[in-house]
């Protein structure tokens, strides 16, 4: 390679043919080749642009994507993750016109899983939109035009741009007094034709059902993500044997615990102490006596997971996404409590990234927060198990003899029959009870 450069540097036109398939380049530094007469070039690539190709490959995913001009920058859809290839353009966030920061976002992919944001390359005004609201895009698509020099006040938005086309039709020519007059009609009766009644609207009988009228209704397109979720859990019940067994908690002391030691939790961690943290412990000490429930079918094979990753399952207004606790077994409660609430968060804001949510080994739902009594939850494939968490709700039970209220919650597990007998199902569910009910379980290790 030395040697061809070396060649190439002895040769002007060379230098410029060699050059051409090296557009990518940001610029070409005092470098001289042996058996050259000096450098090829002493500054950056504006001494040698006009040489350059326009469409090299290599300058896809550049930062920014200047026009002949060196002034214009294109804002294209970054990379989506290994597993999306293509997206639909959600909403622009700017308007033709605006001003924008570097990495400034200026529109939203939706994809499969996560809403990603397109920024701008640079400082500037937004000249231009070239792709419109609903439009497929895919990694390095162009959506925008940015213009470092141009002035907002110089900008309008499309709506503005846009002139009436339709001109006013000029009236016809005016006909001759004479020619406009009409002949007076003569009516006679043989000219006079009978009018014929028209039908009478057909009679629904009683019994037909009265449908709404189609104005009353709206029809929107499926967002991608919704489209994705209703996909992942068709193929969950086609795919997986699920039965669902249920048991109820007594959540005395769990409740006791947070109670007793909120306060000094939050002075020396800065987080609030919750119950998922305990019911996250909890599912790690079931999965670890119950080791079948973090396994998974693949094939003919059984593959054992020696880690735990736990699914959150959190409801969004875009839909419902389910970022991973990476190693929950290793982690204390305020470790737990600070990772859900910082993906938490991410998930609500629309900034979660497709890591945080791939893989998992066991999920974790709780319908409780929006005051779910009971349900049969469905199984996030390519799990096997999930446990559905539901409201607390006061109830008079039996303590030692004596009817008492304590604050109930029903929980339940859905598992796949083809790898889980109910026998470990129940003893899993067991076991969340009784650590849940008793946490000092923990701290012994019973």
């Amino acid at each position: 390679m030395a040697s061809t450069l070396a060649r190439l540097a002895r040769r002007p036109v060379a230098k410029l043919l060699f050059l051409r398939s090296c557009r990518h380049a940001r610029s070409c530094s005092h470098y001289a080749f042996p058996g050259g007469s000096g450098p090829i070039f002493s500054n950056n690539m504006r001494d040698v642009k006009e040489f350059l190709p326009r469409d090299s490959p290599y300058r896809v995913w550049a930062r920014s994507f200047a026009s002949g001009n060196g002034d214009l920058f294109d804002a294209v859809v970054p990379h989506m993750g290994e597993s999306i290839t293509d997206g639909t353009l959600a909403t622009f966030l700017k308007k033709p016109g605006d001003r924008v920061e570097a990495d400034e976002p200026i529109a939203q992919v939706e994809t499969d899983k996560v809403t990603i944001d397109v920024n701008s390359p640079e400082a500037g005004v937004i000249e231009k939109f070239v792709a419109s609201e609903g439009d497929t895009v895919t990694p390095g698509t162009k959506i925008a035009v940015i213009s470092k020099s141009a002035s907002s006040a110089t900008h309008v938005a499309p709506s503005e741009e846009k002139v009436d086309t339709v001109a006013t039709k000029p009236s016809p020519p005016a006909e001759s007094k004479t020619a406009g007059k009409q002949k007076p009609k003569v009516e006679t009766a043989a000219e006079e034709k009978p009018k014929v009644p028209s039908p009478a609207p057909p009679k629904t009988s009683p019994s037909e059902p009265q449908l709404p009228p189609k104005e009353r209704e709206r029809r929107v397109p499926m967002p991608r993500l919704r489209k994705r979720v209703a996909t992942r859990l068709k193929d969950s019940q086609n795919t997986f044997a699920m039965l669902t067994t249920f048991n109820e908690v007594d959540m005395t002391n769990l409740m006791r615990l947070r109670s007793d030691y909120k306060d000094a939790f939050v002075e020396k961690h800065g987080v609030k102490l919750g119950l998922m943290s305990g019911f996250v412990k909890a599912a790690v000490s079931g999965l670890q006596n119950q080791p079948i429930i973090n396994a998974v079918i693949d094939g003919e094979d059984i593959i054992y997971r020696e880690y735990v990753d736990i699914s959150i399952a959190v409801g969004t207004k875009k839909g419902l996404v389910v970022p991973v606790i990476r190693n929950a077994d290793t982690m204390n409660f305020a470790e737990i409590e600070k990772e859900i609430n910082t993906l938490a968060k991410k998930a609500n804001d629309g900034t979660i990234s497709i890591d945080e949510m791939a893989g998992g080994s066991f999920t974790i739902s709780n319908g409780g927060v929006y005051g779910s009594l009971l349900s049969t939850p469905i199984i996030n494939p390519p799990q096997s198990a999930i446990l559905g968490m539901h409201s607390i709700v006061s109830r008079p039970m039996v303590v030692d003899g004596v009817v008492v209220p304590r604050p109930m919650m029903y929980i339940a597990l859905t598992y796949d029959h083809r790898l889980i007998d109910g026998r470990e199902a129940v003893y899993f569910l067991r076991r969340i009870k009784d650590v849940v009910e008793d946490p000092r379980r923990l701290l012994l290790d019973l």
